[in-house]
């Protein structure tokens, strides 16, 4: 632990806001890792405390569940969600750096890319989202309060609008997102809980849904379905985090207990409880107030939201849409742009923010104009589940094998254009890894059940019900460890105590060459602070 006098002066721990962030996925130095695990909470949970988390907890009503069967699959899905998603947040701390460039260690530096893709994709369905939900809000509003017309210009505006001001959040770096952050966290809190207020007379615990003992035959056995869909949208929220977490935690200091981080990252998601049961709540009560909102051919949960609250708590709706939607567009759009820049070199972090913003802006035009919206979401969650859970997998069994040891130098080949080093494995891929992600992967998909959603080949497989996630989850994990012990990964790549759970085998590592490379391997004794 660094002494006193080797601590960052309290001009050096406070850059300006308006001082736009330089670093992009190289590993930020000692002096400048000033935040702390409470900042990363409130990262986390000001991304998720918002809107945009308050439709996804009125999915359960969508899907015909009573209030207290979607309470249950909103619990469910958010508890495991969080014990998926907290280990993910070691990885910045140890290695001052995103989550993609700490998977070089397990599928490679040229790997890495897998993780890329998954940020691009979680970034483009959440960073869409705020900006839907928010939008319609701020239309919505407009409309209750000062008669704006409600046409496709209204929202096309509004959402111009909206993502060009979260982009430029985004540019100017993580201070500033951590400064949007500390004042969402608290206003949105404060106005979900006055909402409690406007919403009590109206409330009724016990809204049946569809699936009562009058039901027929055909909607009871879509329970269990709809259930589980439920609570896999409600998961989706937490486990988007995962591609995530370092590009905040990777300010925290190595020294940092590694059980203050993880904590932070799992109380962020509980947190979370209060906009999904928020949206589950308005949305049991628009059910039975105005149900033409919740038909499944044609949801709108906010159009409803409006049409049930009462005038004075229009504003609040307003405010708590540019708030919130503030805070999780620019928690999914910054670090995609932060990790796009090292995968495409010639853009800097800023320009490859402001190319995956466009991108994304395409998609909720596209989205909201020319696809069926809630299909989209879901799908989109879908695959988010699928696809980055056994990443996740991998990336936390890896760790586990590794013994939390990590050589920063050797991560970092990808993005300096060298090549060789401790995780250049064969030619910059580790097949080990990358092979257990995609097969369960693939089966994840293959396997998901979401009834008037999205079914794959084999989501009838269970009797309808979805196992994607439990099977992915076992197939990575099982994979995984198989191939550590049938092929064993060369004894570099791990630190001086050796391998837990895996076999190792002596064979020399390349040197790193290239760019700034003085071609050699660090020392293998040289171990990162506990």
């Amino acid at each position: 632990m660094p002494s006193s006098a080797d601590r960052p002066s309290p001009a050096a721990s406070a850059p300006s806001l308006t001082e736009v962030e330089t670093h992009g996925v190289d590993r930020i130095p000692d002096a400048e890792r000033t935040a702390t695990p409470f900042d990363l909470f409130r990262l986390a949970f000001g991304g998720a405390n918002t809107f945009s988390t308050c439709v996804l907890g009125a999915f359960p009503i969508l899907f015909g569940l009573s209030f207290r069967q979607g309470l249950a699959a909103i619990l469910l899905g958010v508890l495991a969600g969080a014990l998926i998603l907290c280990p993910m947040a070691v990885f910045g701390p140890v290695n001052g750096t995103n989550n993609a460039v700490s998977s070089s260690a397990h599928l490679g530096v040229h790997g890495r890319v897998v993780g890329s893709f998954l940020s691009l994709l979680t970034a483009v369905a959440f960073f869409s989202l705020s900006v839907w939900s928010s939008g319609d809000a701020l239309v919505g509003g407009a409309h209750r309060l000062f008669g704006l017309g409600r046409g496709d210009l209204s929202y096309a505006v509004a959402y111009a609008l909206f993502a060009v001001l979260v982009l430029a959040v985004c540019v100017y770096g993580f201070r500033f997102m951590l400064f949007v952050n500390k004042i969402a966290v608290t206003s949105a809190s404060a106005l979900f809980l006055l909402g409690a207020v406007a919403f009590a007379d109206d409330f009724d615990p016990s809204y049946a849904g569809v699936f009562t003992d009058a039901a027929d035959a055909a909607t009871s056995a879509l329970f269990w379905p709809s259930f589980i869909a439920a609570a896999l949208i409600v998961l989706s929220n937490p486990v988007s985090f995962g591609a995530f977490l370092g590009d905040w935690s990777r300010y925290i200091p190595a020294s940092t207990p590694r059980r203050k981080v993880v904590g932070a990252a799992f109380l962020s998601q509980l947190a979370t409880l209060l906009p999904f049961l928020f949206g589950l709540t308005t949305a049991s009560i628009i059910a039975h107030q105005a149900p033409e909102y919740v038909d499944p051919a044609a949801p709108d949960f906010v159009g409803g939201l409006l049409a049930i609250s009462p005038g004075w708590f229009f504003l609040p709706v307003c405010l708590l849409a540019l708030i919130g939607g503030m805070a999780t567009g620019t928690t999914a759009l910054y670090g995609t742009g932060l990790d796009f820049s090292s995968v495409f070199p010639r853009l800097s972090r800023v320009q490859a923010t402001l190319l995956v913003g466009a991108l994304s802006i395409a998609f909720v035009f596209a989205g909201r104009f020319g696809l069926d919206l809630v299909r989209s979401i879901s799908t989109f969650a879908t695959v988010i589940i699928t696809c980055t859970t056994p990443w996740m997998v991998v990336m936390m069994l890896g760790y586990w094998t590794r013994r939390g040891w990590y050589d920063p130098e050797a991560l970092q080949v990808f993005n300096r254009r060298q090549r060789g080093g401790r995780y250049w494995f064969a030619h910059g891929w580790n097949w080990r890894g990358l092979t257990a992600w995609w097969v369960s992967a693939l089966l994840g998909v293959l396997c998901t059940n979401i009834p008037g959603q999205f079914v794959g080949p084999l989501g009838d497989l269970a009797g309808g019900v979805d196992i994607s996630l439990p099977l992915s989850l076992g197939v990575a994990a099982a994979l995984f460890l198989s191939l550590l012990r049938l092929f064993p990964e060369p004894r570099a790549a791990y630190g001086p105590e050796g391998a837990r759970l895996a076999r190792t085998v002596d064979v020399p590592v390349p040197p790193i060459t290239g760019p700034g490379a003085e071609g050699a391997v660090p020392d293998p004794s040289a171990k990162l602070p506990a």
